[in-house]
This record gives C-alpha cells, structure tokens and sequence, in this order.
C-alpha cells in the first residue's frame, strides 16, 4: 500500500479501500450536493501561532474524494471538516434542526435533498432550489427556512459551512467523557432532489425580498426629502459617544446616531461606516458584526418611520 507522505491530500485511495463508511459518506454527500466545485474548511480553533486556524481548499468531487485519507489525518489532529459549494449556487443550509423540525420540513413539501447529523440528535438540511440563486435571494431563502423551521438564524446565509459527513464533530462539549471519543457526523439522507414546492417557496421568497427593498427604498426618499443639512454636514458620532444621557451603551449610542443621520439624509452605507468606527470585536465574527450593524440600521429606519 503507498504510504501516505506530506502531499496526503493528493494520496489516491486504492479502490480496495473504497467501502469503508467515511469515504462512502463523503461519496454520497458531494453527489447530493451536485456542485461544480466545493470549499472545503479544516477549522481548528485552540491553534498555536505557526498553525492557522482554518485551512481552506477549492475541491471539485473527484478531488474532495481523493483527500480523504488527508482529512481524516486532519480530522485526528482535531480540525473539523466543514464543506459549501463554491460560488452562486442552488442550495441552501438550514442548521441546528430537530426531527420534528424535519418531519415538518417533509410535511410541507419542502423536502430536504441532504440530511446530515452533526452531534446527537441535532441536524443540519440542505435543500436543492429549482433554480440557481443570487447571493441577496440566496440568503433570504436561507433564513425564511430557518425562520419557519426553528433553524439557526445567524448561520442562515447564501455561502455558510455545514459539516461534512463521515468525520467527528470535534467540539469539546461532545467529548465522551467516559471514553474521550468524539461523535461522528452522521450521513441520514443524500436524495439529491428538488423539493416538491420549490417553485412556490422561491417564488415567494422572491416576492417578499422585492418589498421589502421597495420599502426600504421609499423610506430611505422620504427621509432625504425630510433632510434639513447635507450628510456632510452631520454631528460626528463622537459628540453621542461623550454624552451623558447614553451612559457609553455602545449599543444605545449606535442607534441614536443612526437615527439622527438618516434623518439629516445620510446614507445607510455611510451609517454602517461610522458605526463600525468603533471596534465591534466582541459582538463575535465579521458575519455578527454585520448582523449587528444591520439590525441597529433597521430598527433606526423604524423608529423614524414611526415617528413620523
């Protein structure tokens, strides 16, 4: 047998080998998939300075097949093995599910083309779209799933990771702590097939995305019809942040000011810019610092829209 060397993620898996269940996971989960290429992430977070944290690779599914061996080298060094399509696509991920959440997923025919079992009774659901999506629709897609199925909201976007089947889950809270063994990330489903109500899911999904950007492009005229001062001629935040009434909440602060520059005529680009002025670091990663800013934004635009 040809041993494997520091090129492992080039190693070709004799066909001999090929029914052993992690390759056959694998095998099965690219294939439901049914992408052109993948993203593939090795994520370790307890690295040392000479080790990065996430080791990315763009695989098509012949050559994520013949790194086998190499992620589960990786994947016994402690690096989750995380995959998405690369690039627009026509799926999308809903994580952090129940059974019963995908029984009702069955039960409305919105059924999912790939199930995956990520720890003990938790789950995650791609579904295969009837068309190709664009990033914006993409991720509305995603979170109306997750909204309507319990899902988690803040991994519900156009290019998220979900896990790949048939290595461990290595987060620590699922150690055994009898045995010290990890669960595997179990392959339930890999159908591969359009959902019975994509044309009417997508088409709503659609819909509801157009008015909402209606919406937000109405109110955005009737605030610069209402503007009495260029956004040049703005306050700057940090009048807000030295005023006692806000107490330093940076979160209260944020909101103040955005409402005043929306109302002075400023634009939502130019809001998310000065807010993330301040460093955000511990609202989590760059996608929940962008949840953040653009929740501040929207309850802003609200709270003007009421007022008035």
């Amino acid at each position: 047998m040809r041993r494997m060397n520091d090129h492992a993620e080039n190693w070709v898996k004799p066909t001999s080998e090929r029914g052993n269940t992690t390759f056959e996971a694998v095998q099965q989960q690219v294939a439901a998939m049914g992408v052109r290429l993948f993203e593939v992430g090795l994520y370790k977070a307890d690295t040392g300075a000479e080790e990065a944290p996430m080791i990315p690779r763009v695989w098509d599914a012949e050559a994520t097949l013949r790194s086998v061996p190499w992620l589960r080298l990786q994947n016994l060094n402690g690096r989750n093995i995380y995959i998405r399509p690369k690039g627009e696509h026509d799926l999308s991920l809903v994580d952090d599910l129940t059974r019963d959440a995908l029984s009702a997923m069955k039960g409305t025919g919105l059924n999912p083309a790939l199930i995956v079992e990520t720890s003990p009774g938790n789950y995650q659901a791609w579904l295969r779209h009837s068309e190709q999506l664009g990033k914006e629709v993409s991720t509305a897609a995603a979170r109306a799933l997750a909204e309507k199925f319990g899902g988690d909201r803040g991994a519900a976007d156009w290019r998220h990771f979900g896990r790949l089947a048939g290595f461990t889950n290595r987060k620590a809270k699922y150690v055994d702590a009898s045995t010290g063994l990890y669960p595997f990330v179990r392959l339930i489903e890999a159908g591969g097939g359009v959902y019975p109500e994509a044309e009417r899911f997508i088409a709503s999904v659609k819909d509801e995305f157009e008015r909402q950007r209606a919406a937000r492009e109405r109110l955005r005229e009737q605030i610069a019809k209402l503007a009495p001062v260029l956004p040049k001629d703005l306050r700057t935040i940090d009048g807000f942040r030295a005023d006692a009434r806000y107490g330093g909440d940076g979160n209260r602060i944020d909101l103040a000011y955005a409402v005043y520059a929306f109302s002075h005529g400023a634009s939502a680009k130019e809001v998310a810019s000065v807010i993330r002025s301040r460093d955000l670091s511990h609202k989590g990663d760059e996608r929940r610092q962008n949840d953040y800013v653009e929740r501040t934004i929207k309850k802003a635009l609200a709270r003007i829209e009421r007022g008035r």
